[in-house]
């Protein structure tokens, strides 16, 4: 999709939602668009007036459709435009009224209605099954005040079903359970891995347990989850849900299956339901090519395996994996080990460019809040915690917050602009190169580059003898 084929854009003002005085000083001090395309713009509220309140005033068509645009992107970077048809809408609201809530449900969702889990999974589910749902604030975890009135709100609204990331539950463990919660029964937990040793501070604070699950944008969400009254793994993501097929499977390059994987055996997670739009998943026709393991199910780009109990468990993200001399290394080893310790309230582990091994690994630190420690004995715990020899970070840098996405991700590019910018910079100035990064730029076609400026004399040759012992692009900051 581009611009130029767009008709028609639909206007939603938020101003309406807010208090005085804030509803009359915005409007005065937002500046002002320019238009820069031939759609037509209408404003939402004003179109919804002119309808019939009572009943629907078209008809449709009988076939399915696209009927939304989701962008998706997550911790990997470039974003991509994904097509969701009214089936997939649909399935997933089913799914949510038929395995996750019931009509007398309260269920909080502190996750924006532009995120595909807050608007096809828990809104579906209630507009399917007449649960009752609250949403704190337009902006969901990040309104003003919803982390520290958080658990009033679960007493206040007798809240029986939460939804959150792993990053909220992190957040919310550092505050106090300040109120009755003795109404909350379940809660869901998706978007990332949750780390073994949050899953139990959680569970002793609120005697509730979480249902880990698992959903993409590219599927229309809802993949797999835990069964609310059944066994709970911790660290699995569940049961694949009703008319839901996932495979375990190794492919080659262009999606064909060399051969499934056996009983516990890491393979890539491969998915077929009715949110999967084959052919179709993005809206451009070039980034669906290879998508689709033997043609019809959805390469996620996730690893993972089934056990012999038919448990499905995320294992780590393709794309994330740091390659260390040809050893692959799952960040997740890093990041799991260092959540044991009591002062890391969050680890971001990537491969830092390194020129005799390809990547080393690397993890920056969130700590919790009033925590005292320091580097030197975070990568002592590290060195002692993470199983794997190979997989013993070789930097670590503590940072005041880990950059994340609207919804609570850890966003991982920024972490690699960081960890560029350090590498280059330092080899560049070690061998007296009179140049330093200017910042790191994400291309389309070749992801991660290095933008370089001139600090004194210098040449291509001279920067090219130097860097051009690393994977990642540079280019001159014009």
């Amino acid at each position: 999709m581009t611009r130029d084929n767009v008709e028609t854009v639909l206007e939603v003002d938020l101003v309406r939602y807010l208090s005085p005085p804030l509803k009359w000083i915005v409007p005065l001090i937002r500046p002002k668009r320019k238009k820069t395309h031939g759609a037509v713009t209408l404003k939402f509220n004003e179109e919804l007036a002119r309808e019939d309140a009572t009943k629907l005033s078209f008809q449709e068509g009988g076939r399915d459709r696209v009927c939304c645009l989701f962008h998706t992107g997550g911790t990997t970077g470039m974003p991509k435009v994904v097509q969701h048809q009214q089936e997939g809408l649909l399935y997933n609201g089913w799914v949510g009224q038929h395995v996750l809530v019931a009509p007398d449900d309260v269920l909080i969702c502190p996750l924006p209605m532009f995120h595909v889990f807050g608007a096809h999974v828990i809104l579906m589910a209630c507009v399917a099954s007449g649960a009752h749902l609250v949403m704190p604030t337009p902006a969901g975890y990040r309104g003003d005040g919803v982390m520290d009135n958080f658990w009033k709100l679960v007493e206040r609204w007798n809240v029986t079903f939460m939804v959150t990331v792993p990053t909220a539950a992190s957040a919310l463990m550092q505050r106090p359970v300040d109120a009755n919660v003795d109404s909350l029964k379940s809660a869901f937990c998706g978007s990332a891995p949750l780390p073994v040793e949050l899953f139990k501070r959680f569970e002793a604070a609120t005697n509730v347990k979480i249902l880990e699950g698992y959903g993409m944008s590219e599927a229309t969400c809802l993949v797999s989850g835990n069964p609310p009254d059944g066994e709970r793994k911790i660290g699995s993501v569940g049961f694949s849900f009703p008319y839901t097929d996932v495979r375990i499977v190794h492919c080659d390059a262009n999606g064909g299956v060399t051969r499934d994987c056996q009983v516990n055996e890491i393979g890539e997670i491969c998915v077929s339901n009715p949110g999967v739009h084959v052919g179709h998943t993005y809206s451009e026709p070039a980034k669906n090519a290879d998508l689709y393991a033997d043609g019809t199910y959805l390469r996620t780009g996730d690893l993972g395996r089934i056990d012999e109990d038919g448990y499905l468990w995320i294992t780590g993200r393709a794309k994330d994996l740091i390659i260390r001399g040809g050893h692959n290394i799952d960040p997740a080893l890093i990041e799991e080990a260092l959540a044991a310790h009591p002062a890391v309230g969050m680890a971001g582990a990537i491969g830092q460019p390194d020129a005799h091994a390809g990547e080393l690994p690397c993890v920056y630190v969130e700590l919790t809040e009033g925590a005292d420690t320091d580097v030197a004995e975070l990568l002592a715990f590290a060195e002692e915690h993470v199983g794997e020899r190979a997989a013993v970070p070789k930097y670590l840098e503590i940072l005041d917050e880990l950059p994340k996405t609207a919804v609570g991700k850890i966003f991982k590019p920024d972490l690699r602009k960081l960890a560029i910018s350090r590498v280059y910079g330092a080899a560049l100035g070690d061998k007296g190169v009179a140049a330093e990064v200017a910042h790191v730029i994400e291309d389309k076609e070749r992801g991660l580059v290095a933008c370089l400026k001139r600090t004194g004399d210098c040449t291509d040759s001279d920067v090219t003898a130097v860097l051009g012992a690393y994977t990642r692009p540079w280019q001159w900051d014009d």
